[in-house]
């Protein structure tokens, strides 16, 4: 399968990094789609994503939303394989060995490398 026949989701409550981030990935070569909240990922696992790119805080007004450990929990359950990577301004080391227990694929810290590391990571998910 090729780069361009690959879907990820990308999970983000933050509107500039999901639109700059699937740009990114567009650019790649990979069909991308984008969603604010994980629970909008989840109701969408009937289109098969190859990849989720997973925001782990979620901010919503009116209601409390699904975290990214949540959101990560629901997916394993319905889809035990899929590749998840956490993308987080988070760099405790706890936060990271909670996720990796879990069996994230991977962990891209929100700075500067962003869009570096993400696709250096998304890379080499997808040619395995």
């Amino acid at each position: 399968m090729s780069l361009k026949e690959k879907l990820v989701f990308v999970v983000d409550d933050d509107p500039l990094i999901n639109r700059l981030v699937g740009a990114r990935l567009g650019a790649e070569g990979f069909r991308v789609k984008s969603f604010a909240f994980g629970e909008d990922c989840i109701n969408a696992l009937h289109e098969n994503p190859d990849l989720v790119i997973l925001d782990f805080f979620f901010v919503m007004e009116n209601r409390k939303p699904m975290n990214g450990m949540e959101t990560f929990d629901r997916l394993r359950e319905i889809n035990p394989g899929l590749p998840v990577i956490i993308l987080s301004a988070q760099e405790r080391g706890e936060v990271m060995i909670d996720l990796a227990r879990k069996g994230i694929t991977d962990y891209v810290i929100k700075d500067n490398n962003l869009f570096d590391n993400l696709i250096v990571s998304v890379r080499e998910i997808m040619e395995k």
